[in-house]
């Protein structure tokens, strides 16, 4: 008989003030093994985790090892994981590595923990700034720029913190549809998402200044927000800040608003996918002809009266 008698795997860590609640999958207990490793009895657990709710058919199986309430080594491993032409599956890979881990364990115990190492926390506190804004235009000198500074300006004004990303000035590798966040939380590669990722993790407020580049975002902007599915699996799993707000400011060359109809679904697609609330958004099209957006009555203010109101009245 199976006993329910082992450390749950799915602890997580989470920064303080992070009040989201976890998403629960449908969770079975497979095995729970006793392995006396000469020293201590550890246990050796196998969980099968129906993520069905947020991918059709996603399966995550968590293989930990735990002794005296302490998991000490942890394995996870996930259905999407594997494309068609990949001769595994995530349910044979996680009870082979069970397998292997017991052997290990029976004979090696000394040599398994050299080499296994527990979970630690996937983020460190950071700042909190109450504004991001992620410029997404490539050309530092142009209307998002325009649109940026007077974000900026308005936050500074107001006694707020801010956090300006350039992302096409950062190391960003493209997002290669793994999956492997969904087992731990955090993305396979080490570059500059992690910098990027905590500003969203922790900001009141994040606006997203875009041209239309062939009717969507330039493709610095759509590496982050590809690479941001990362954070979409860590708030799946442990959680995140609640009452985050968005903004759109967005220039098109062309005339007529039908240029902004592919922007907005992405970068509105891109906000919901996070829990972040679209709030609005400020779109100018013509700019081919009009060239300086500081020419256009109304613009500055409308952008400034909707940072105010997010940042003074986030509610």
């Amino acid at each position: 008989m199976v006993q329910q008698c082992c450390l749950d795997p799915a602890a997580v860590f989470l920064p303080p003030g992070v009040i989201v609640p976890v998403m629960e999958p449908v969770r079975e207990l497979l095995f729970c093994r006793k392995i006396d490793d000469g020293t201590d009895r550890v246990s050796l657990t196998l969980h099968r985790e129906d993520f069905s709710a947020l991918y059709p058919g996603m399966i995550r199986f968590t293989l930990a090892v735990s002794s005296k309430e302490q998991i000490r080594a942890i394995f996870r491993t996930n259905s999407f994981e594997y494309s068609p032409l990949v001769p595994l599956k995530a349910e044979t890979v996680a009870l082979q590595t069970a397998d292997d881990w017991e052997q290990q364990l029976r004979t090696s115990p000394a040599l398994f923990f050299q080499d296994h190492w527990p979970e630690s926390p996937r983020h460190t506190p950071a700042l909190s700034p109450d504004l991001v804004v992620i410029q997404g235009s490539p050309r530092g000198d142009g209307n998002c720029s325009i649109l940026a500074g007077w974000a900026v300006e308005t936050a500074h004004v107001l006694g707020k913190t801010v956090q300006v990303i350039y992302p096409h000035d950062m190391s960003i590798h493209c997002c290669i549809g793994c999956y492997q966040c969904y087992n731990t939380g955090s993305c396979v590669f080490t570059d500059d998402m992690a910098e990027i990722i905590d500003a969203v993790r922790n900001t009141s407020l994040l606006v997203v200044c875009s041209p239309v580049y062939t009717n969507t975002v330039p493709g610095g902007l759509k590496l982050v927000i590809d690479r941001c599915q990362a954070y979409h699996a860590e708030r799946v799993i442990s959680g995140g800040k609640q009452g985050q707000k968005g903004l759109l400011f967005s220039v098109a060359g062309r005339k007529g608003e039908e240029n902004f109809i592919c922007i907005t679904r992405v970068v509105t697609a891109f906000l919901r996918n996070l829990d972040i609330e679209p709030a609005g958004e400020v779109l100018i099209d013509h700019v081919d002809a009009v060239k300086d957006i500081r020419t256009i009555d109304g613009i500055e203010p409308t952008v400034r009266e909707k940072i105010i109101r997010l940042l003074t009245n986030p509610s």
